[in-house]
């Protein structure tokens, strides 16, 4: 290595995230260089991510700070945070806000995540930064397609995290988990090695300990990065899916009637294609305020039938209180309180092709 060149490791985390975000330094701004936020937990991703980010923030022609979210889920966590933010600000990042999360989240994985992502927009928001950095690494984007995998939930949950969503960068994704650690190491760094991240009740904690490794050793070293690809290729094809499942919601979307959410016209839903058919529905429950997280395939299914497998089903109950029926040549959904829409003054058939 010659004299002075960075450890290969730091190196490739600082290259990764220039390029994440000197496009953000290139843009046209007001006054100031933009902000950019980095959420560190302490931990050898986001800490390495931090460290990279304050190395080439000025020369991306950006301005770079930090965020800790504080769990505040065992007795050190607010010193601990405190720490990382002192961390933080000695790497030359600021401002660095530490964000503690409301009483009662639970300790859950889904909770925790959630609540974290509120956060951070909500410190966004008020700094006025322009993206906020995630450290998400290529490992994490493996166990996040073996997990999407074992759920069965489709082509968008295998296609893993993306690089961009909104004001969230992930920089890391092409990095390995071991070059963070090795990097964090090479440049003086401690990081915090959170115990939820061994802790087996957790489904990704076993994926990450147990599940992961057997398939490298079955396979070789390239799984990690093959799952990744495999990501890669199908969210460019559930984007463009998505895409033409949005023109195809909008040429099926009827005018609702009273006390009717929404609605949709049957003969058209039942013409789509399947792919296309489960995404018109799931978008369609997600808008007449179904949680997406309780929205399972079988309900997806169940409301597809209605213009699919019309046999006269009654309503079907769905997450958030929401209720599907068929009435007449519409689908409609609608939620607590609601009455059953009159029956049509004549009988309509079943759409051609749902007998």
């Amino acid at each position: 290595m010659p004299a002075g060149a960075p450890d290969r490791a730091v190196a490739a985390v600082r290259r990764a995230v220039r390029e994440a975000i000197a496009p953000i330094g290139a843009a046209p701004a007001g006054d100031g260089l933009p902000l950019v936020l980095v959420a560190c937990s302490g931990g050898p991703d986001s800490l390495a991510l931090a460290a990279g980010t304050a190395f080439v923030a000025e020369r991306c022609g950006v301005r770079a700070g930090a965020v800790v979210v504080d769990h505040g889920w065992d007795d050190d966590s607010a010193a601990r945070s405190a720490r990382v933010a002192a961390c933080c600000r000695s790497l030359g990042l600021g401002p660095v806000d530490v964000r503690s999360l409301p009483p009662g989240v639970a300790p859950t994985e889904t909770a925790a995540r959630e609540a974290r992502a509120q956060a951070l927009e909500d410190v966004a928001a008020a700094t006025g930064a322009t993206a906020v950095l995630l450290g998400h690494t290529r490992d994490d984007q493996a166990e996040t397609v073996l997990l999407g995998l074992a759920r069965g939930s489709g082509a968008r949950s295998l296609a893993g995290m993306p690089a961009r969503r909104g004001i969230l960068l992930r920089p890391l994704l092409g990095i390995r988990r071991a070059e963070t650690v090795r990097a964090c190491a090479a440049l003086g760094l401690a990081p915090w090695a959170d115990p939820a991240n061994a802790d087996r009740r957790h489904t990704r904690a076993r994926v990450r300990a147990d599940l992961l490794p057997a398939l490298t050793a079955a396979l070789g070293e390239g799984v990690v990065a093959a799952l990744a690809r495999t990501a890669d290729q199908l969210r460019a094809d559930a984007d463009l899916l998505d895409l033409l499942a949005r023109d195809a919601g909008r040429a099926v979307a009827v005018p609702p009637g009273a006390g009717e959410l929404l609605a949709l016209d049957a003969t058209g839903l039942a013409a789509l294609p399947v792919a296309l058919q489960g995404r018109v529905v799931h978008a369609a429950l997600r808008a007449a305020g179904c949680p997406p997280a309780e929205v399972t395939a079988a309900h997806v299914g169940a409301v597809a039938g209605l213009a699919t497998r019309w046999r006269g089903q009654g309503p079907l109950p769905l997450p958030g209180h929401r209720t599907a029926r068929r009435h007449g040549a519409k689908i409609v959904l609608t939620g607590p309180g609601a009455s059953p829409p009159e029956p049509p003054s004549a009988p309509e058939p079943p759409p051609l092709g749902a007998l």
